[in-house]
C-alpha cells in the first residue's frame, strides 16, 4: 500500500490542480443540465413537492407562481453555473458562483426532513430512504463540492489580491517575468492566506 501511495504521489495528474478543475467542469455541466430542465413543463409538475415542502422556499409559488418559481431556479442555476465557469478566469466571479451553490444545496437538503413518504415503510422506515428523498440526497454531496470550490476561490482570490497591495507578484501564480501565468500553488502553501505575501514585503 506505501508503495502505491507513493507511485500515486508522484504522478502527474496528483501533482497539480486537476481536482480543482474537474470539480469546476462537473458543476457547470451540472447547472447547465438541471437548468435547462426548468423550460418545460414535466420538470414544472415535478418540482412541486419539493417547492410545497421546502421550509425555504414554500412562499415561492404564492409570489411568483409555478411557472415564474421554476423559471426562476433555472434563471439561478444558469447564472450559478456561468459564474462558476468564469472563476477559471476570475476567481472573484467564482467564488460568486461558488457561494450562490452553496446556498441552493443548503436550501434543497433542508426540504429532506419534511417531504412525505420519503422512507420506505416496508423495510422499517428510516433510514430506507426512498422517492423524492434519494433524489434530494445527492445535494448532500454537492453541497460540499460547492464548498470546496467556494474555498478555493475565497483564498486564491485573498492571496491575489494581497499580493497586488504589497506589489508581490510571484504568488498565486502571476509571475514577475513579463508577467507571465504560472500554475497556481496548493492552497496548503501559503497557510494563513496572504502568510508569504506578507513575507515578501
Amino acid at each position: 500500500m506505501d508503495k502505491l501511495t507513493k507511485f500515486l504521489s508522484k504522478a502527474a495528474p496528483f501533482q497539480g490542480d486537476l481536482d480543482y478543475h474537474l470539480i469546476r467542469v462537473s458543476m457547470v455541466i451540472i447547472y447547465f443540465f438541471f437548468g435547462y430542465q426548468k423550460w418545460f413543463d414535466y420538470e414544472m409538475q415535478g418540482l412541486v413537492p419539493f417547492f410545497t415542502h421546502g421550509p425555504l422556499i414554500f412562499w415561492m409559488y404564492s409570489v411568483f407562481g409555478m411557472k415564474g418559481s421554476t423559471y426562476l431556479l433555472g434563471v439561478s442555476e444558469w447564472l450559478f453555473g456561468a459564474l462558476i465557469l468564469a472563476g477559471f478566469w476570475n476567481k472573484k466571479l467564482g467564488a460568486l458562483g461558488a457561494l450562490g451553490s452553496v446556498m441552493t444545496f443548503i436550501t434543497t437538503i433542508t426540504i429532506i426532513p419534511f417531504m412525505p413518504d420519503g422512507w420506505a415503510q416496508s423495510a422499517g422506515g428510516f433510514p430506507a430512504m426512498v422517492g423524492n428523498v434519494a433524489f434530494l440526497m445527492k445535494d448532500v454531496v454537492l453541497l460540499a463540492v460547492s464548498f470546496y470550490l467556494l474555498k478555493h476561490d475565497v483564498v486564491r482570490a485573498s492571496v491575489a489580491t494581497d499580493s497586488v497591495l504589497s506589489g508581490g507578484s510571484a504568488v498565486c501564480g502571476i509571475s514577475s517575468n513579463h508577467g507571465r501565468s504560472d500554475r497556481v500553488q496548493p492552497i496548503e502553501d501559503y497557510g494563513v492566506i496572504g502568510e508569504r505575501v506578507r513575507s515578501r514585503r
